[in-house]
């Protein structure tokens, strides 16, 4: 196991892990703050990518694909909020489990009616085509180092809009204690519909810039779920600085496992939250 080896299992967990970032901050973020349990957020990542391809057949290019695709996400997740998520806020977590896992199943067969059950591709932008030579004989893909860029400018963005802004203000207020923020006047239901749109947004832009990176199939959202939900339990509930060190961690470990303990490959993420989670039960940022 030479040292060029090591460094494209390393860039493939690091893109792997910030893709994670990017629908478990969602997530995360939906959970913690407004107490929803979003089973149908892993659809929203397959809706994603889905819109990417159909997009991208329809106009030729996936960076324009995206900018079409965003608008409809956050719409959809809008409606989502408005419409059948909010009359539940004061309802038992059942309600909202049941809701969302029904979700999950009319998303699949939207897809199923829209684009069919056969797997399709995605083809990378002809400008992010080429691979950057590492030796002689190896060499990695410039698109999978572009989704990475991406994915650490948008992590930036979101730790700025967190940390600095008025909204982010808001945000962690209503992490922290929901019923005083109410209390000050502040609109708490329009800053959940925007929580929650985001959260869509985030996890379908994520299951877009993948599109290109593997197949676009049936039910490609439920194993991205199960991972996220790893990530946040790992990372701390509502907390996206704890959501991007867990998904980094998910991330290498999922990429180097299979290389250095093969035959605990399948439950090596699995072993990790659980130490986790008896060095710091609550998670690494609770």
């Amino acid at each position: 196991m030479d040292l060029s080896f090591l460094l494209i299992q390393l860039l493939n967990g690091v893109q792997y892990g910030l893709l994670l970032f990017l629908v478990a901050s969602g997530l995360t973020l939906v959970f913690g703050i407004m107490g929803i349990i979003n089973l149908a957020h892993g659809a929203m990542y397959m809706i994603g990518a889905y819109l990417a391809y159909a997009l991208t057949v329809q106009t030729g290019s996936l960076g324009l694909a995206i900018l079409l695709g965003i608008p409809i996400l956050l719409v959809v997740g809008l409606f989502i909020e408005r419409f059948l998520v909010a009359p539940l806020y004061q309802r038992d977590h059942l309600y909202q489990v049941l809701l969302t896992f029904g979700l999950i199943l009319i998303l699949d067969e939207v897809q199923s009616l829209l684009w069919g059950n056969d797997p399709h591709a995605v083809p990378v932008p002809e400008l992010l085509s080429g691979s950057i030579a590492l030796t002689d004989t190896l060499s990695y893909p410039i698109y999978r180092l572009a989704v990475s860029a991406v994915c650490l400018v948008l992590a930036a963005a979101m730790y700025l809009i967190i940390q600095k802004t008025r909204l982010g203000m808001t945000i962690r207020a209503g992490a922290s204690n929901r019923e005083m923020v109410e209390g000050l006047g502040i609109d708490v239901r329009t800053l959940f519909s925007i929580i929650f749109a985001a959260g869509v947004a985030l996890a379908g832009f994520a299951g877009m810039i993948a599109a290109p990176l593997t197949s676009v199939y049936p039910g490609m959202g439920e194993n991205v779920l199960i991972i996220c939900f790893v990530v946040v339990v790992i990372g701390g509930i509502g907390s996206v600085k704890g959501a991007f060190l867990g998904a980094m961690l998910v991330g290498l470990v999922s990429t180097f496992g299979p290389v250095l303990v093969p035959t605990l490959a399948s439950v090596m993420v699995y072993l990790v939250m659980a130490l986790v989670l008896l060095w710091k039960p609550r998670g690494l940022f609770a």
